[in-house]
C-alpha cells in the first residue's frame, strides 16, 4: 500500500482543523457514551471591540478543560486573568463539573494558577527545550 502524504501545510484552513476536532469529538462520544460536551469561552473587548483578554475551553463528562487564557500585555496584573478563571469555574460548577484541568509552561503562569488553587500533577522536562510543561488540576466544590 502506497500512502501519499502531502507537503506540510503551515496554515491549514480553520474549517479543516475544525473537521478533525469534530471527528475526534464524535469518536469520544461514541466510545464513552458521554455526549454533554460544550464549548466554554469568554472574551473581554475594549471600546473598539478588540479582544483584550479571553478564555477558551470546554466541559465534558464532569470535567472542564481550559485550553487558552490570554490577557493583552498592557492589561496584565489588573485582575483580568483571575476574573476570567472565576467565570470559567462558576460556569463549570453550573455544568456539574467536579474538576478543571489545564496546562502551562514554566515560563508562562504556573504560579498564577497555583494561587487560584490548582495543583501541578505532572510535568514534561524540555518542553520546550530548557523549560517545563506543567499539567494542573483543581477539584471543584459542589
Amino acid at each position: 500500500m502506497n500512502i501519499h502524504i502531502p507537503r506540510v501545510n503551515y496554515n491549514p484552513p480553520d474549517a479543516d482543523v475544525r473537521f478533525l476536532e469534530d471527528r475526534i469529538t464524535e469518536y469520544n462520544a461514541e466510545t464513552t457514551g458521554i455526549t454533554d460536551g460544550r464549548i466554554l469561552s469568554f472574551f473581554i473587548r475594549d471600546e473598539r471591540q478588540e479582544i483584550v483578554a479571553g478564555l477558551f475551553g470546554w466541559t465534558w463528562g464532569g470535567a472542564c478543560e481550559i485550553r487558552d487564557l490570554w490577557v493583552r500585555k498592557d492589561m496584565r496584573k489588573n485582575g483580568y486573568g483571575k476574573a476570567l478563571m472565576t467565570a470559567a469555574e462558576d460556569e463549570a460548577v453550573s455544568r456539574r463539573c467536579t474538576l478543571i484541568a489545564l496546562d502551562t509552561h514554566s515560563f508562562q503562569a504556573p504560579a498564577f494558577y497555583q494561587r487560584l488553587g490548582f495543583e501541578i500533577i505532572g510535568s514534561h522536562p524540555d518542553y520546550p527545550r530548557g523549560h517545563l510543561k506543567h499539567y494542573l488540576r483543581k477539584t471543584l466544590k459542589k
